[in-house]
């Protein structure tokens, strides 16, 4: 009884011992931490509390971490950041009890949860170079400062040897954190990502750490898994820091950009800085559309890019595309714009986008199934060239979407069997051969068109274009609203026969005397014609009011 009183008196001294040391040791263990925190960030740290249990090896957990902005940062606008650069709710650590002198402290795992970062803008380039010269005529005069001397003591030969207890981190690992990237624009929102789960191995202040994400991106909305390398940390300008991995991006909502829809899904590799990273990658949208017109149809590309991961400023360096049948390039820019309210409110307004694109094998009908709600007006060969601006707004995608280019029609055929009808007897006829007009096959005549074009509020304007099948070469102007399918065109009509031949028979006998008003410069007959009515059921005639013969024996006479 005596040896088990004895025992039972040693356990309870021994646990009043450790408590007694650990509540004296947690200020000691605190005051490092924080110490060891503000020189590694060069900026204020503050801990709201820490506590610290000896039961099994050294158990640590702390509460309420803010590191502030570095207090020199040569790239940062550190006048703009309205609290902390990080925040963390609690973080809880393990280490072992012993400890020998001049060797780090092990700790295999650190646990973070309610973690903020929340990054201040970017000096824009103009003010930051005055900064920069600014900062470097102070140290010249009066030295390189606090921050610098702290810098400069950390980075010399005896910073580790006067340190009487120095950590190493193995893995660092935090559920849900928050990255917010403020905006060196006005009126642009701050870019918010939401960490699901991150995990950092081989953390070192001085090499480049492991890392295993998943978040959320903001737009489009979806989800990335990415893995790769980050850092060394730079205190001066986080968003230098190197960065390169691997993502995989999935079930994206591109609904989220007005005006397109269908679900996104993208694999890639990226590399450089976060404030300017090259990424290369692949998606694929098997349901794209419009959101106006609701056709879904197979998207896929392949793209190099730059990305300003501060803001998702993206610069296309390359986009090759295939949309269902049809193949395209795009290079240019997809830009974040804002505005501000009465107030000084930043109001997000969306992306603008500038692109020039470059249809070199493609199907007509696929852009116009796109872009329609009925059976597209046309099938056959296209290419063109554009340039393309979508301005953000809220306003419908096509009365957003401005274009300029031009385009080349060939083989092509009108869908609607009433305007094949109408375009072989046009050939047929224009060839001399109105005999054959029935027995002639609707489908055998093949169009070609070519012009310019331009677009801009939802009409569709063609300043130049030509027609041409078989015997026929048309030269018109005029414009089509892509909202309703209105057709409005007017130019002229040049036939390979005369009147008379082209009506044949009996009538065409009679005809003849008109054959020489008609004729033009070395065509059978030139006739102003109009094109009106809708895309789905367009009417097709003769200007009668601009028809003006001219007698060949009285130029410049009507004839009776």
């Amino acid at each position: 009884m005596w040896i088990a009183g004895t025992a039972v008196a040693l356990l309870v001294a021994l646990g009043v011992t450790a408590a007694f040391m650990a509540r004296h040791f947690e200020p000691f263990l605190r005051g490092q931490i924080v110490e060891a925190l503000s020189r590694r960030f060069d900026a204020r740290v503050e801990l709201d509390s820490f506590h610290v249990s000896v039961v099994k090896g050294v158990e640590a957990e702390g509460k309420g971490l803010r590191i502030w902005p570095p207090r020199h940062a040569e790239n940062l606008d550190l006048a703009a950041a309205k609290g902390p650069l990080i925040e963390l709710r609690e973080f809880h650590f393990h280490a072992p009890l012993h400890y020998q002198p001049g060797q780090p402290v092990v700790i295999r795992t650190v646990t973070l949860r309610g973690l903020k970062i929340d990054l201040p803008p970017r000096v824009k380039p103009e003010a930051q170079e005055a900064k920069t010269i600014e900062h470097q005529n102070a140290e010249a005069a009066q030295g390189p400062g606090p921050a610098g001397a702290a810098r400069q003591a950390s980075q010399g030969a005896g910073a580790t040897k006067a340190e009487w207890l120095s950590f190493v981190v193995n893995r660092v690992e935090c559920t849900g954190a928050q990255l917010r990237l403020e905006m060196n624009k006005p009126g642009k929102l701050p870019l918010v990502f939401d960490i699901a789960h991150l995990r950092l191995d081989e953390t070192s202040p001085i090499r480049p750490m492991s890392f295993d994400a998943q978040l959320t991106n903001p737009r489009p909305e979806g989800t990335i898994y990415t893995t790769g390398k980050f850092g060394p940390w730079v205190a001066d300008d986080p968003t230098s820091a190197a960065v390169s991995g691997e993502y995989r991006f999935d079930h994206a909502d591109l609904a989220t950009f007005k005006g397109i829809a269908g679900t996104l899904n993208s694999t890639g590799h990226y590399s450089g800085m976060l404030r300017d990273l090259t990424v290369d990658g692949v998606t694929e949208t098997l349901d794209f559309s419009l959101t106006s017109f609701g056709h879904a149809m197979p998207l896929h590309t392949k793209f190099h890019a730059k990305v300003d991961g501060t803001n998702g400023d993206t610069w296309l360096e390359g986009v090759d595309a295939t949309l269902a049948h049809s193949h395209f390039t795009a290079e240019g820019q997809i830009v974040r714009v804002g505005t501000v309210d009465a107030n000084g409110n930043p109001q997000e307004s969306g992306h603008d986008i500038a692109l020039k694109v470059n249809v070199d094998k493609a199907r007509i009908e696929d852009f116009l199934t796109l872009a329609g709600k009925s059976k597209p007006l046309l099938s056959g060969d296209v290419s063109a060239k554009t340039s393309l601006h979508m301005a953000p707004g809220k306003g419908k995608i096509q009365e957003r979407l401005e274009l300029d280019g031009q385009f080349h029609l060939d083989q092509a055929r009108f869908t609607s069997e009433d305007v094949q009808d109408k375009v072989r007897a046009l050939s047929v006829r224009g060839q001399g051969r109105p005999g054959d007009v029935k027995t002639t096959d609707p489908q055998s005549i093949e169009s070609e068109l070519e012009g310019k074009f331009k677009m801009a509020d939802g009409v569709v304007t063609l300043p130049q274009i030509h027609y041409s099948v078989p015997g026929v070469e048309v030269d018109l102007s005029g414009s089509f609203a892509l909202e309703g399918g209105v057709v409005d065109f007017n130019g002229t009509a040049k036939m390979q026969a005369t009147v008379s031949q082209m009506v044949g028979g009996w009538k065409g006998f009679l005809l003849k005397p008109a054959d020489p008003f008609f004729k033009k410069d070395g065509v059978g007959a030139e006739v102003p014609i109009k094109i009106d009515g809708t895309r789905e059921h367009p009417h097709f005639g003769v200007e009668f009011e601009k028809l003006k013969r001219t007698s060949p024996e009285k130029p410049g006479k009507n004839p009776e």
